[in-house]
């Protein structure tokens, strides 16, 4: 059994870290990830656990759960308690902080600095206490150490004359309490990416009952109702035209921007927008089965997984706050050593309890995959672990499946010497075949939205063309060779031959015995792969296509696309056979293929990258999905998993950076404590910043 809900009250990675080794201990879970930027715990367990046991182990250790549907509520609740405590703590540590720096009124600025510590910061100390129950600690206890040590001492001096650090305590409780506030926010923008996909779908539908449509909320449909969308309605759920002809907005799910034309038999899906005309859409698939659900599912389960470096960095931070109090303890010890004064040796030793913070290191990561994943399901791209992030360092080849990918996966008309009503004519001769090729004419007349008249007495020539008659006219199509046996195709020789080397199928037409032109039908390549193949190769990656294609043909899409590695006659079962060539020549290899057929070569490569449309969005072999457009998504793929992985690598290096040096200095006391805990609250901050720029990274 697998659940997932929300754990709130965790303040830093130590608390996700000791929640899950505590999951991880109980007989029965199988798997534990706690996730301390989504603030959620995804268990896999059997008996004897229960849901029961797990939130009570959340709850012995000072957390709460938050279950399903409580999540805006209890999200928002949280926000302005956290927001109150934040600025009640900072309206008091102010003129204790005047007052200390005055030195005046010392037992006035006791007063209000306990007021703070066991006001506002008590959060703090009720977590350390739950904690320490169990004999774990995490930020929280170091935060209870470093303010009560400064309140009690300063309470302790007082009667004596001595020197106090009321305003220490107090300001270190309000600027952590504002660091976490400012922290909540701009975690919550990171992942408003969710949450704004959820918000997408239609509320209500217009169900049609015996003729007459009837208003009912969205989850009372059932797979086979029949539902009205008026123009500028959003479809409320996947399904199949029954009548009608529109253009959707599909952007939500593709982030492609233009609208794509729609008539009876096609797909719509949940969501995307009605521009046009009205259509009557029979409901294909409910709940979790639409193509919204499968991207949220990936979304959110992207964005739970850890990336393999997560892990490293959670056993530092399990470890870390540990250390701390040691280094904490030796630097006071050492300074009474060497000063014989206590007030000497208590500002370093707080200062080094303040200024270390795990948060940092727990934000790194998980906040730029949130990010990261959030704009690329804005943009179709389902980024579907950390570990394909990994996965995209240090590619050396793109092998790109040739249909589908380079092409658009379907034969169309690419060159014609005949006027449209030639076209029109043939057309209407061809709608009455399912041949590939026939249905690509008919395709061409409707796109250019020619009436098609009826066709009679149809007969197909095997292996040479059809005939009938149209519009009272006698129409043949078929190929070069067969036409000239009755009429002469001189004029046009010259053009058919350079269509042929072209690897594209040339076929000729007659009316009457009269010669109407050629045309010229193939798999025709994706508008933007030329383009996609020449941003790959600037980006130092080799490009190869592989397709079954005989070699001339091959060579002919390739030199047309400026790819110089071809594969061609490749079997579909042979494409993990090429995957793993150049993998043995030592290269880092990202393989596109559409995802179903194309399983065995997407996992086996480095990086399996699925171009997936429709129901095929929840696709498990490739690590990243594109959904809708062409071969540039796969450029934008790669990019923003670049953009997501140097966003890792810069937050790891700052929050490393940031404790290697700051322990040291606060240790020697060359930081002030009240600095140290503005820092801490800033390093926090600042790495969840550096994530939000990847929503303006470059694609």
């Amino acid at each position: 059994m697998k659940t997932t809900f929300k754990v709130v009250g965790m303040h830093c990675a130590s608390c996700a870290v000791n929640i899950e080794s505590e999951f991880n201990k109980t007989d029965g879970v199988k798997s534990a990830n706690v996730n301390y930027t989504l603030a959620q715990a995804a268990v896999e367990f059997d008996e004897p656990a229960t849901m029961e046991t797990l939130h009570g182990i959340v709850k012995d250790l000072g957390y709460s759960v938050q279950m399903a549907g409580e999540e805006k509520s209890e999200h928002d609740h949280h926000g302005k308690k956290a927001s109150q405590r934040a600025w009640i703590a900072l309206g008091l540590a102010a003129p204790t902080f005047v007052m200390g720096m005055m030195g005046v009124y010392p037992w006035v600025q006791g007063i209000i600095a306990t007021i703070v510590v066991l006001g506002p910061g008590m959060e703090f100390h009720k977590a350390t206490w739950a904690q320490l129950k169990r004999r774990k600690a995490n930020m929280d206890t170091l935060i209870t150490m470093g303010t009560g040590a400064a309140l009690i001492f300063s309470w302790w001096q007082l009667p004596l004359g001595g020197d106090v650090y009321f305003e220490t305590a107090a300001i270190i409780t309000a600027f952590i309490l504002l660091g976490r506030f400012f922290e909540a926010r701009a975690k919550g923008r990171a992942s408003k990416a969710i949450s704004s996909l959820l918000e997408l779908g239609a509320k209500m539908a217009h169900k049609m009952v015996d003729g007459q449509a009837q208003d009912v909320p969205v989850e009372d449909l059932v797979v086979g109702d029949t539902v009205l969308v008026k123009p500028g309605e959003k479809v409320p759920l996947d399904g199949v035209i029954v009548s009608g002809q529109s253009s959707l907005d599909e952007s939500m799910l593709t982030g492609e921007s233009a609208a794509v034309s729609k008539t009876d038999g096609d797909k719509v899906f949940g969501a995307t927008v009605n521009q046009q005309g009205a259509l009557t859409i029979q409901v294909s698939a409910t709940g979790g089965d639409t193509v919204l659900a499968q991207i949220v599912r990936l979304v959110e389960e992207a964005q739970q997984q850890k990336a393999p470096v997560q892990k490293l960095v959670d056993k530092i931070s399990g470890i870390f706050v540990p250390i701390v109090i040691a280094i904490s303890a030796i630097t006071f010890v050492v300074w009474y050593m060497i000063t014989g004064d206590i007030n000497a040796s208590f500002i370093p030793a707080v200062a080094v309890l303040v200024i270390a913070c795990p948060c940092a290191l727990g934000l790194a990561t998980p906040t730029a995959i949130l990010v990261g994943t959030g704009r690329g399901a804005k943009e179709g791209i389902l980024i579907k672990s950390g570990e394909a992030l990994e996965r995209n360092r240090h590619l050396d080849v793109v092998l790109f499946d040739k249909t589908g990918t380079l092409t658009q996966g379907r034969p169309q008309v690419t060159d014609m010497t005949m006027d449209d009503n030639g076209l029109a004519l043939v057309a209407a001769l061809e709608s009455s075949s399912e041949h590939p090729l026939a249905q690509a004419v008919v395709r061409s007349a409707r796109d250019k939205k020619l009436p098609l008249g009826d066709a009679q007495k149809v007969q197909s020539v095997t292996g040479k063309g059809i005939e009938g008659i149209v519009d009272g006219k006698t129409v043949r199509v078929g190929s070069p060779s067969w036409i000239a046996e009755d009429v002469s195709i001189e004029s046009i020789t010259e053009k058919i031959k350079e269509l042929q080397a072209q690897a594209k199928t040339v076929v000729v037409a007659t009316a009457d015995g009269k010669l109407l032109g050629a045309l010229a039908i193939a798999d025709a390549v994706h508008e933007h792969a030329k383009q996609a193949v020449a941003s790959l190769t600037k980006m130092g990656l080799t490009v190869v296509m592989v397709t079954g294609d005989n070699q001339a043909t091959a060579t002919a899409i390739a030199s047309e696309l400026g790819i110089e590695h071809v594969e061609a006659e490749v079997l579909p079962g042979e494409k993990l056979d090429v995957v793993k060539r150049w993998q043995d020549q030592g290269m880092r290899v990202a393989f596109v293929g559409d995802g179903i057929n194309d399983a065995p070569a997407l996992t086996q490569a480095d990086l399996g990258i699925a171009m997936g449309t429709g129901t095929d969005v929840a696709i498990e072999a490739g690590q990243i999905v594109l959904v809708g457009g062409g071969p540039e998504k796969v450029v934008a793929g790669i990019r923003l998993a670049t953009a997501t992985y140097r966003s890792i690598k810069q937050n790891l290096f700052w929050a490393f950076f940031y404790n290697v040096i700051a322990v040291p200095l606060a240790a020697v006391g060359l930081l002030n404590p009240m600095i140290a805990s503005a820092a801490m609250a800033f390093s926090s901050i600042s790495v969840v910043l550096n994530s939000l720029r990847i929503r303006r990274a470059r694609l």
